[in-house]
């Protein structure tokens, strides 16, 4: 249920994709400063790139949660860029998720629509964002709501 749980956004995602690049990037900086004579360093026999943007092409290659974007019509674009998955790296897999997680929990009201899921084997797993949910800086969905005072849909 969504009581207490962040979302991963994909700029989290490739931020810390890039965070390994640049980890492998330093190592390899350390390692030559270390070989190399010191009045011939250059930070362009220093830095090679090559590594930060393998990081970020593994990614957007091999990453469970990255796919080509429907782009058939305006709405399936929007509703894939809307998007739920509670698999992939740190998530759930399809073989380990049973019934209770799949099915609808009172917290999602207002945060993720209960009718827009796949069919399959990934039912329940995969959703989207109800119309006016929105992921806060925190990475929680947030959803607006309106106080009913004795029946009466009050300005709150």
């Amino acid at each position: 249920h969504f009581g207490n749980r962040r979302l991963r956004t994909v700029g989290e995602l490739i931020q810390n994709q890039i965070r390994v690049g640049m980890s492998r990037m330093e190592r390899v900086v350390r390692e030559r400063m270390t070989t190399q004579d010191v009045e011939a360093i250059t930070p362009q026999t220093l830095i090679n790139i090559r590594l930060v943007v393998a990081a970020i092409k593994e990614f957007f290659g091999t990453s469970q949660l990255s796919q080509f974007m429907d782009q058939n019509n305006p709405p399936s674009g929007l509703t894939h860029k809307r998007r739920l998955s509670a698999l992939g790296p740190g998530g759930l897999s399809r073989e380990r998720a049973g019934l209770e997680v799949r099915d609808v929990h009172p917290s999602h009201y207002g945060r993720m629509c209960p009718i827009e899921t796949p069919e399959g084997p990934n039912i329940g797993l995969i959703g989207s964002l109800s119309v006016y949910a929105r992921v806060n800086p925190f990475g929680f969905i947030e959803t607006p709501y309106r106080k009913v005072v004795d029946g009466v849909v009050s300005d709150e």
